[in-house]
């Protein structure tokens, strides 16, 4: 796991299986984007069982198949669908791409798990809704500044136990390191990748709207601009975005491409919720100057200065939540209105956007 490189960003926690060897069964489809590392790395710790691997790039395969041994080659994606041992399909596809695998496992009897973000248009969004309705299969959503980080795990417990009382801000900074020798030509297009506030930005929304717990939201204002990579004129190096909840708590974040060389890691990544009775920030991936370790957790109520540093103390619920979600047709990990209402505010900022020239 590259710190330096969020596109191969790759966490790994500690085995915590949930169910036995055998009993829930998986699928790699569309190898396009690194996290697809993230999201398997996730389900096996939670006992999952990864049988097949399937992209048009077979360099890609092999490469997989070095870290996942036990992943068989699949010669089409019809094979791994008519499989009927596979419970759920996870992918990492081009953005655009998403949806159309999404909609064509679900219809084969199969959950899916997919990399944020999930969709790239409001016609995606409503194929995806329908046919979770028609199917009543799982069309899951890999969230990963949230469901994988420890620090983001914690201020979600911290907030359901009352430390800082009723919510009404969050405010998310999340800046990446553009990488450009790394990345492909998907990566500048929006029509492909779906535009800095629906890609990145999908990972704030979902988080805004969980810590304020409410899906809800009207997009106040949104922005995006292209101030330094001139040389790919579609592409957008800077977002941000305010959101109304209809609890009455807002919401503010801010993506860019601008994480500087000297980073120790792929981006500076905060969180800051605004309680009645107090607050909470997240240093998720470092803590500049001081420690190059992330999940540092500062809170501030009425009893008192904390500071909380949490690596490897919290865990990442979620993947052991979902297997026992699809095993169970149940909702503990994440409810399926609520992935959906990200991603459709996600892009909902991103057609509503001014574009800023500068």
């Amino acid at each position: 796991m590259s710190k330096a490189d969020g596109m191969n960003y790759a966490p790994k926690g500690k085995p915590n299986p949930v169910c036995e060897k055998g009993d829930f069964v998986f699928a790699a489809v569309g190898l396009d984007h690194g996290h697809i590392y993230g999201m398997c790395n996730g389900l096996l710790e939670a006992g999952g069982e990864l049988k097949w691997v399937y992209d048009e790039d077979e360099e890609k395969v092999k490469a997989f198949q070095r870290t996942y041994p036990s992943a068989r080659a699949a010669r089409s994606v019809q094979e791994v669908l008519q499989d009927a041992s596979v419970h759920l399909v996870a992918s990492a596809k081009v953005p655009a791409d998403r949806a159309p695998l999404g909609i064509q496992v679900m219809r084969h009897g199969k959950d899916y798990f997919t990399d944020k973000p999930p969709l790239t248009t409001l016609d995606q969004v409503r194929q995806v809704r329908e046919t979770v309705a028609e199917t009543g299969r799982k069309y899951a959503v890999y969230y990963s500044e949230r469901l994988h980080v420890e620090s983001a795990v914690f201020a979600g417990q911290l907030i359901a136990d009352g430390a800082i009382g009723r919510v009404v801000q969050v405010i998310g900074m999340g800046p990446h390191r553009i990488g450009l020798g790394g990345r492909p030509d998907w990566f500048f297009k929006p029509d492909r990748y779906g535009g800095i506030l629906c890609d990145i930005g999908s990972h704030q929304i979902e988080q805004v709207l969980f810590y304020t717990g409410c899906d809800d939201a009207v997009i106040a204002q949104s922005r995006v601009a292209n101030y330094r990579y001139k040389e790919f004129p579609e592409f957008q190096d800077f977002g941000d975005c305010a959101l109304n909840l209809g609890n009455g708590a807002t919401g503010y974040f801010r993506v860019d491409w601008f994480t500087p060389d000297g980073l120790r890691t792929w981006g500076d990544g905060r969180t800051f919720i605004l309680g009645t009775h107090g607050y909470i920030e997240l240093r998720k991936y470092i803590d500049v100057g001081r420690d190059a370790e992330g999940d540092h957790v500062y809170l501030v109520n009425d009893e008192g200065e904390h500071h909380i540093p949490v690596s490897g103390r919290v865990g990442y619920p979620f993947f052991g939540e979902l297997i026992l979600d699809c095993l169970e047709r149940t909702e503990r990990a994440m409810s399926q209105e609520h992935a959906l209402r990200a991603a459709e505010l996600a892009v909902l900022a991103q057609l509503q956007a001014v574009r800023l020239e500068g």
